[in-house]
């Protein structure tokens, strides 16, 4: 099992992207840029590529919205180049509030979209010229609305640093985790519970790894949570510091209906806490909804305790089918982050 950590920042992502060469040292075996509606995730996987020497560098995510396919192409293969080889393109669909409300793009058939900008990247590293049938044909039709379809075919200009790149999906729906097992090198799910994460996505994955495509190699899977490894109360107490970005995301990350992580809590049998989550957090109650998150689900999705818990968890999330590692140091200050990345690295063995 591979270890892995995001880009923490707040405000200056330069000084938090000065400490990787030492998480790399520690034993960190891959970093992941989030991008969002914050700093762009290329610039600093960049800046990352220059100030490491083997670490994996990963975005999670680039959305398949705001670039094209052409421009993301260049970016896995100037990321690919820049690094020696060790870029990780991490991909995913996003959500209507930053496609539609930061993007300024139509949020539209997210499922054909993510195939098919994965299959022209694919082709693209291949020095294909970039043709498609599907979304990206050309003549478009007036319901294809803001999208952009591809006119004279023409092929990257440069030589990439590999003909191929991994490329990782971030997916909760069933059908998105279902093509993501058919196609993709890696699934990356967020607020992971590995106990209940079966029942959710078990027929899912099943389904799409029946239809694998040729010549990939079993799907990779990205997942963990927050990492504290102590005894005493005071470390368990830090679990209650990932209570608002659970309650961001099951509770305000999308309107009623439409907010994929709110449908994840009820799939985990949470759907009495998801609703009342969402009504508080949607209404500016943010304090009263991080309350509502159960607490069983963040002790399964966290580690957070004594070293033999952590073990605990660790083969957890193993018999899970996780085969990297994310986790996410508790500790603010760097060298504490540092310890604690090489604690956990002796732990996975």
């Amino acid at each position: 099992m591979k270890l892995s950590m995001s880009l923490m920042y707040n405000g200056n992502p330069r000084e938090a992207a000065d400490q990787v060469g030492q998480l790399e040292r520690a034993g960190l075996d891959t970093i992941w840029v989030a991008e969002a509606y914050g700093f762009d995730s290329p610039t600093l996987m960049g800046y990352l590529a220059a100030k490491t020497e083997t670490i994996e560098i990963g975005s999670a995510i680039l959305n398949v919205y705001s670039r094209t396919p052409g421009a993301l192409l260049q970016t896995a293969a100037g990321l690919d180049n820049v690094s020696g080889g060790r870029a990780i393109l991490g991909l995913g669909a996003s959500g209507p509030q930053v496609i539609e409300g930061f993007h300024g793009v139509p949020y539209s058939k997210p499922l054909a979209r993510t195939r098919e900008v994965v299959d022209l990247i694919r082709r693209g590293l291949q020095r294909e010229p970039l043709t498609s049938d599907g979304i990206f044909k050309l003549p478009l039709s007036k319901e294809d609305g803001a999208v952009t379809g591809l006119g004279k075919p023409l092929k990257i200009l440069t030589h990439p640093e590999r003909s191929s790149i991994p490329v990782y999906i971030a997916a909760l729906g069933e059908k998105s985790v279902q093509q993501t097992a058919e196609y993709a090198d890696g699934w990356i799910p967020h607020l992971f519970h590995p106990e209940r994460a079966d029942r959710v996505w078990g027929s899912a994955l099943t389904a799409g790894n029946a239809d694998r495509q040729e010549g990939l190699a079993p799907l990779e899977i990205v997942a963990g949570g927050m990492l504290a490894i102590g005894e005493g109360p005071e470390t368990k107490a830090l679990l209650d510091h990932a209570r608002p970005l659970f309650a961001l995301y099951v509770g305000g990350m999308g309107a009623k209906g439409k907010n994929f992580y709110n449908d994840v809590a009820v799939a985990y049998g949470y759907e009495a806490a998801a609703e009342e989550i969402q009504d508080l957090y949607l209404s500016g109650k943010k304090k009263e909804a991080e309350a509502l998150i159960p607490t069983e689900w963040l002790e399964a999705a966290n580690l957070v305790g004594p070293a033999s818990y952590v073990a605990e968890r660790i083969e957890a999330f193993r018999a899970a089918g996780v085969t990297n590692l994310q986790v996410m140091p508790a500790d603010n200050d760097p060298a504490g982050q540092v310890a604690q990345i090489a604690q956990v690295k002796e732990l996975l063995g």
